[in-house]
């Protein structure tokens, strides 16, 4: 008898495309684990506004890398990369098939590419930049970044503050520009081939414009706004926190902001707009980043039998004759 291939498999795609039901039938299919691509879903008690798969969905099969973080600490991609690989080490030493699921494309780069041996995050440097931006704006500091790596600035907006503040950080650590630690050469080995990622595009984006809307009025009547309320009622968070920055956070906290008491409908009809608008762009970037992919395998998301063609894709690739479930 042939040994299984447990090489991990990855399904990546914008938000709203179906990643989940997909994971879900793949494991009705075959004994595997996921493990959570998404920087929101590591964070506890922001579960309406990540679409955080339901008690009845995680209990299918085991997941990881979801609930693991206080909104109030950081994850990063470093972060990621060593708890993925551990995590893909030891489902495969169960004889059982990784399978890593989600839509933050930052973490399957870092976990495809490898990172740059740069500076982990200091919390002293930090809390003196965000003093900084306090008293002088973000676009102040983009110009500080200006002055000391053009490269990295001239690809941020002056107002995009976490990244701002990581590449003044690194430099500030390290004496280096982000730029320079970015450029080198990295010997990296990755337990992800990039042909081993399905990734869902949509042949037709008013398709996934009309989830991603839909999506959100979901939200928005499962209770979101109360949810961001019980995070702002905490008092520890702020909304320059990469949690809270999260699509749909920040648009509900913003809202929040201006409201005295409980938002009038006017109010949630420009949260709703706001929201779709956001999640569309995010989409949009996800997609970008998939098509500079060319190893990748493609599904339509919005074909009819896009679940069937991408158990299809595996069953051809791999040997999973050992693997199968009857």
């Amino acid at each position: 008898m042939n040994t299984p291939d447990l090489t991990c498999w990855a399904i990546a795609g914008p938000t709203a495309s179906g990643k989940t039901a997909l994971s879900l039938a793949i494991a009705r299919r075959w004994p595997v684990e996921i493990i959570s691509v998404d920087s929101a879903l590591v964070y506890r008690g922001m579960d309406i506004g990540t679409a955080k798969p339901s008690a009845a969905e995680l209990a299918q099969v085991p997941h990881h890398l979801i609930d693991i973080r206080d909104p109030q600490q950081p994850y990063s991609a470093a972060d990621f990369v060593r708890d993925a690989s551990a995590l893909i080490r030891d489902i495969q030493t169960r004889g059982r098939m990784p399978l890593l699921v989600g839509g933050t494309m930052l973490y399957f780069k870092a976990l495809i590419d490898g990172l740059d041996d740069m500076p982990t995050a200091n919390a002293q440097v930090r809390a003196d930049i965000e003093t900084q931006a306090q008293h002088k704006g973000w676009p102040a500091l983009h110009a500080q970044l200006m002055a000391v790596d053009p490269a990295t600035a001239q690809r941020l907006a002056p107002n995009d503050s976490q990244r701002i503040a990581r590449a003044l950080e690194v430099f500030a650590l390290s004496g280096r520009p982000l730029s320079v630690w970015h450029a080198q050469t990295k010997t990296h080995t990755s337990p992800l081939r990039a042909n081993h990622l399905i990734a869902l595009e949509p042949s037709e984006r008013p398709w996934l414009h009309k989830r991603i809307e839909e999506r959100f009025a979901a939200m928005l009547k499962q209770g979101l706004v109360d949810e961001v309320r019980t995070l702002r009622a905490r008092g520890d968070l702020h909304p320059d926190l990469p949690s809270m920055r999260c699509v749909g956070y920040r648009q509900c906290w913003a809202m929040l902001d201006g409201c005295a008491d409980r938002p009038q409908a006017s109010d949630l009809q420009h949260l709703r707009e706001m929201g779709v608008i956001a999640t569309r762009q995010l989409a949009k970037r996800q997609l970008t980043w998939l098509r500079s992919m060319p190893e990748r395998q493609v599904v339509a998301c919005d074909a009819s039998d896009a679940t069937a063609q991408a158990i299809q894709l595996m069953h051809n690739r791999l040997d999973f004759t050992a693997l199968d479930q009857p």
